[in-house]
C-alpha cells in the first residue's frame, strides 16, 4: 500500500497542474510528498508563474531570473513568493539492482542504483509469491507491497519457499510521462531460504459425542471437543521446504509423557483426560516454529436402549449400545426360553433382529453385556460368570470402567 505521505498526481502539466503560484509546462507530472511539491519532466524543465512576471529564487535565496513569467531551469529546488517546489528531469535507473535477504521472521530487499536527489519522487511496487496453507497443502499466494523506493525495503513476513520478486519502479510517473514500465526480477532459490513454518493437522478415526452409533470416519480433530478412547491419532507436521528437524511432545496435564523426533507421528490415547500435543520444526538458521493441539478423552460410559424396531425404515433398525471409551465389549442376546440367539464383540455393531437370517419374532429378549472402559483399573475383572439369569447379572457400579449389565430389549417391527 502506498504510504499516506506519498500521493501521486497523474495529471499532465500540459493540461494544468498547480503548486501554489507555479505551473509546469509540457510533458510532466506532479508528485506531492509531505510538504514537497515535485514537478517531474520527461525532457526539459519548463515552469510558468501564474502571477505573471515574477522573480525566481533558488532555495538558498539566490535569484536566478527577474521579472519573467517563464523559466527553463536546471534540476533543483526553487521559490516564487511563498511557494517552494522541486523541478527535475526524469532519469532512467539503468543501474538499479537489489538483493534479497531472507530471515526467520521477515525479509529485506537491499536496493542499489537509486539517484539520491531523484529518490524524493521514486516509488515502487513489489510483487512476489508467499506460501499460504490452503487446508490441505502449502500453495503459492500472490503478495504485493508498494511504497517510496529506498535503499532498504522491509517485508513484515518471512519467505518460506523459492520465490521470484518483481520490483517495478515509478509506475504512475512513467505512465504519466508515456514511458514503458521498468521492472527488475530476482529469484531466491530454495537453498537460500531460512524461515520455517508448520501446519499441524491431527487426523483420527473418531465418533462424535452426539452420535456414538454412527460408523466412524477419519476426521480432523478440533480443539475443545471430547473424544472417545481408545483414539488413535495421526499427527502431521506439514512443514515448509526449509524445515530439517522435528520434535513432538505429548503432555497429560503438565507432565510430558512422550517425546519423538519424527516428521509425523501416531499415538493412541486411551486413559481419560486432557492432553496437549506440541509439534516443532526448525533448521540450523531459525529456531522452532511450533503449533499445538488439545486432545480431550472422555470417561467411559455405556447406555443400553430398551426397544428397537427392525422394519427397514433406517431408524433404530438395530439393537446397539451408545458408548464412549470402551476397550472391551461382549453382548449376548437370549430368547424367552434362555437360548442364545446372537452375540457380538464390537460395540460399533449390533443385532439386526434376525436369527439365522430369518426375522426374529416380536417380543422381549434378554441381553447380558460385559465391557471394560479405558478408565477401568489395571487387571480389572468381572464379578460373576456369564448367565442369562437376570438375578445373577445386575449392574455392578462399584468399579469405575467395569460394566456388567443385563435387562430386556423389546423387538417391535411396526410399519415403515
Amino acid at each position: 500500500m502506498i504510504k499516506r505521505l506519498l500521493t501521486i498526481m497523474l495529471t499532465l502539466c500540459a493540461v494544468v497542474s498547480y503548486a501554489a503560484d507555479v505551473v509546469c509546462v509540457g510533458a510532466a507530472t506532479q508528485v506531492v510528498r509531505g510538504r514537497d511539491t515535485i514537478f517531474v519532466f520527461k525532457d526539459e524543465v519548463h515552469l510558468r508563474s501564474t502571477r505573471g512576471a515574477v522573480d525566481w529564487y533558488t532555495e538558498d535565496g539566490r535569484r536566478i531570473a527577474s521579472n519573467t513569467d517563464e523559466i527553463y531551469p536546471d534540476d533543483g529546488i526553487y521559490r516564487v513568493g511563498n511557494s517552494r517546489f522541486i523541478a527535475m528531469k526524469y532519469q532512467e535507473l539503468d543501474s538499479l539492482s537489489y538483493t534479497v535477504e531472507t530471515r526467520c521472521d521477515n525479509t529485506i530487499l537491499h536496493v542499489t542504483g537509486i539517484d539520491d536527489f531523484l529518490s524524493r519522487a521514486h516509488t515502487y511496487s513489489l510483487s512476489y509469491n508467499a506460501l499460504a496453507w490452503n487446508t490441505e497443502a502449502w500453495a503459492d499466494s500472490a503478495a504485493r507491497k508498494e511504497g517510496k523506493l529506498s535503499s532498504t525495503i522491509y517485508l513484515n513476513e518471512a519467505i518460506y519457499g523459492e520465490t521470484t520478486f518483481r520490483l517495478c519502479y515509478d509506475d504512475s510517473i512513467r505512465q504519466a510521462l508515456g514511458l514503458d514500465s521498468a521492472c527488475v526480477e530476482v529469484t531466491v532459490p530454495l537453498d537460500s531460504i531460512k524461515a520455517v513454518k508448520m501446519e499441524l493437522v491431527a487426523l483420527a478415526t473418531a465418533r462424535d459425542a452426539k452420535n456414538e452409533l454412527d460408523r466412524p470416519s477419519e476426521q480432523q480433530l478440533t480443539d475443545g471437543n471430547s473424544y472417545s478412547g481408545i483414539l488413535e491419532v495421526a499427527f502431521y507436521s506439514n512443514p515448509t521446504p526449509a524445515a530439517k528437524h522435528y520434535q513432538w511432545s505429548i503432555y497429560k496435564s503438565s507432565k510430558r509423557i512422550v517425546t519423538r523426533r519424527d516428521k509425523d507421528i501416531r499415538y493412541a490415547f486411551s486413559e481419560p483426560g486432557s492432553y496437549r500435543v506440541v509439534g516443532k520444526v526448525n533448521n540450523e538458521y531459525c529456531t522452532c516454529d511450533s503449533m499445538e493441539k488439545i486432545i480431550n478423552i472422555s470417561e467411559s460410559y455405556l447406555r443400553v436402549p430398551n426397544v428397537f424396531t427392525p422394519n427397514g425404515d433406517g431408524k433404530n433398525d438395530e439393537f446397539r449400545v451408545a458408548y464412549r471409551s470402551i476397550k472391551e465389549f461382549h453382548c449376548w442376546v437370549y430368547n424367552r426360553w434362555g437360548k442364545l440367539v446372537y452375540d457380538w464383540t464390537d460395540p460399533e455393531k449390533g443385532w439386526d433382529g434376525t436369527i439365522n437370517g430369518r426375522p426374529a419374532a416380536e417380543g422381549a429378549y434378554f441381553y447380558v453385556i460385559r465391557a471394560l472402559g479405558t478408565d477401568a483399573p489395571k487387571n480389572a475383572g468381572y464379578m460373576s460368570k456369564i448367565s442369562y439369569n437376570k438375578k445373577k447379572n445386575k449392574a455392578d457400579q462399584s468399579i469405575i470402567g467395569v460394566y456388567q449389565l443385563s435387562g430386556d430389549i423389546n423387538l417391535l417391527r411396526g410399519h415403515k
